[in-house]
């Protein structure tokens, strides 16, 4: 995936392959003796979507961006460097499941259903957009993407709510959400997770540690306290390399099976790292905040490169894949992405939101 300068992290415009990383890139994939085979499982077809829903999430946050930088949008909630954490956690979900996505997770929303000319309306708040034009924070229920709450934390007990229900019925389905490091801090987080507990709800919650809440760095200890987690509520708690696709898409491959065996919830906790600041108005603060050096490290680890050199060389007893093929997807990403543009900027000529609907579907006294 060609890096594009002004846009993407500097980490990423000279972006080498280094194969001794490629090959620790494998070796985590595999090094759970519960998580190998099911990455040695995936097929040559389910490994190319999985790039596939890496660049198109990559690509959805860089034609924001540039939104941002020519002046259609006033800011964005960008996601850089963490894109295998979502991508990894929707692609080991089955039809039906359900997602919970923050706004960082925007890629949730495309590779659960939603097309991107969707996702750009919603963007530009147009009357056509998902939301009509009245949030910026939207989904689609009828694709099982529940909208994002701008109060981080508050989705985990709306989706204890749906994994209860899903239990009640006697289906076999999940639902999933993510929590930042610092939401683990909120009221709501517990308060959903205790009900989650209690009720055996097969809830998954996958805790997004990017080590900076706002602009608040992870504690020292913060690591073990998030691996401690489960043990506190006395579930199943599994840790995973965030920048690695493959490793999230086991993990949250077992405990999907795990939360549906047990009937109760089951925390991932996915190390990663935010190659920018808390939006595009602030893009500077991360670097001001956090050590050059942890910049560097993931750097070198984007997710999206990293994996491509991967699939290049045939890791987990996979073929190796061909530049072509790869160049291919992307290709075919950046013409969706371009489409999708262009369909929402028509929107925002034509179909501006009406004031008098702002008022629809609230509820109060």
């Amino acid at each position: 995936m060609r890096a594009v300068p002004g846009l993407d992290p500097p980490e990423y415009l000279d972006w080498t392959e280094d194969p001794d990383l490629v090959r620790e890139f494998g070796a985590t994939a595999l090094e759970d003796a519960r998580r190998a085979p099911i990455v040695r499982g995936l097929t040559e077809p389910a490994r190319l979507r999985l790039y596939e829903g890496l660049v198109r999430n990559r690509s959805h946050d860089l034609q924001l961006k540039r939104w941002v930088r020519s002046g259609v949008l006033s800011k964005a909630w960008l996601g850089p460097g963490e894109e295998a954490v979502t991508v990894g956690a929707c692609h080991a979900l089955e039809a039906g499941d359900v997602v919970g996505p923050m706004i960082r997770n925007i890629g949730a929303c495309h590779e659960r259903g939603m097309s991107l000319a969707s996702m750009f309306r919603g963007a530009l708040g147009t009357e056509d957009g998902p939301a009509r034009g009245r949030d910026l924070h939207f989904g689609d229920l009828g694709q099982g993407i529940v909208a994002p709450i701008s109060m981080v934390g508050s989705l985990v007990p709306v989706c204890a709510g749906l994994a209860l229900a899903f239990r009640l019925r006697g289906e076999t389905r999940v639902a999933l959400t993510w929590a930042g490091d610092g939401t683990t801090g909120t009221a709501a987080f517990h308060e959903g997770m205790v009900s989650a507990v209690a009720l055996r709800a097969p809830l998954i919650v996958v805790i997004q540690n990017n080590r900076i809440a706002l602009g608040t760095p992870l504690a020292e200890g913060g690591d073990e306290r998030l691996a401690q987690l489960g043990g506190a509520y006395g579930i199943a708690g599994l840790r995973v390399d965030g920048n690695n696709v493959l490793d999230v898409f086991a993990g949250a491959a077992l405990a999907r099976r795990e939360a549906l065996a047990d009937s109760r919830p089951v925390f991932v906790v996915a190390d990663t790292f935010r190659m920018g600041g808390h939006a595009t108005h602030d893009e500077g603060e991360s670097r001001r905040i956090l050590p050059a050096d942890l910049f560097a490290h993931y750097g070198r680890r984007d997710p999206v490169r990293t994996y491509r050199a991967f699939l290049r060389q045939g890791g987990a007893g996979g073929a190796p894949v061909a530049d072509t093929v790869l160049e291919e997807i992307e290709a075919r990403v950046e013409a969706e992405v371009a489409d999708a543009e262009r369909e929402a900027l028509a929107s925002q000529r034509t179909s501006r939101p009406e004031p008098g609907g702002a008022g629809e579907g609230v509820f109060g006294p």
